[in-house]
């Protein structure tokens, strides 16, 4: 929790500018998207190199990515009051905000699930299939991104990218395996 250290230091020394509600906001937005990203980026890392070391620290990146999200939602209830109201009126009235809610609401479920016992109660199947929502969160966090900024589009696109690129590697490297399944099932047949 080292960058939550630094956030709480740069806050108690004054060093996080003019606007610290807004830099906070920002650093743990990317952090969130970074951890998430590069939860995302295991299967692909394994499948490309053979490595297994990537799926041991899967869960916790995206555990990780999830306490982020929920400490950059709650620096933006802090910013708006805690006044639910007003959250509510700002998620329904800007997409960006509306991104960024349902991302947050799609990770809930994830971090929630993700023990042993969990995967156990629901059965691998099933859990396998919930978790697949880490791709529908990243791409909105990703969104979030980009429609939050006002100038510079560029790092929400290039994380965009990477995001994109996972999804290539992940679809291109499965899709053999896939069409190989298939053909000895029908071979059995």
């Amino acid at each position: 929790m080292l960058p939550v250290a630094v956030l709480v230091y740069d806050a108690l020394s004054g060093a996080l500018g003019a606007n610290p509600i807004q830099r906070a906001t920002l650093q743990t937005g990317l952090l969130t998207l970074a951890l998430l990203v590069l939860s995302l980026a295991c299967t692909p890392l394994r499948l490309l190199t053979g490595w297994t070391w990537p799926a041991r620290i899967r869960k916790t990146l995206g555990l990780l990515g999830f306490g982020y999200a929920a400490l950059h939602f709650l620096i933006y209830l802090f910013d708006h009051g805690f006044d639910l109201t007003l959250m509510t009126e700002d998620v329904l009235k800007r997409p960006f905000v509306t991104a960024g809610f349902t991302a947050l609401l799609l990770l809930v479920p994830l971090a929630l699930t993700s023990t042993p016992r969990a995967v156990k109660r629901l059965g691998f199947q099933r859990w396998t299939r919930l978790h697949q929502l880490a791709y529908v969160a990243v791409s909105l966090g990703a969104l979030h991104y980009y429609w939050g900024v006002k100038k510079d589009h560029t790092p929400p696109l290039i994380y965009a990218a990477v995001i994109a690129a996972l999804f290539l590697i992940r679809f291109l490297k499965r899709r053999p395996a896939r069409s190989a399944r298939a053909g000895s099932r029908a071979a059995k047949s």
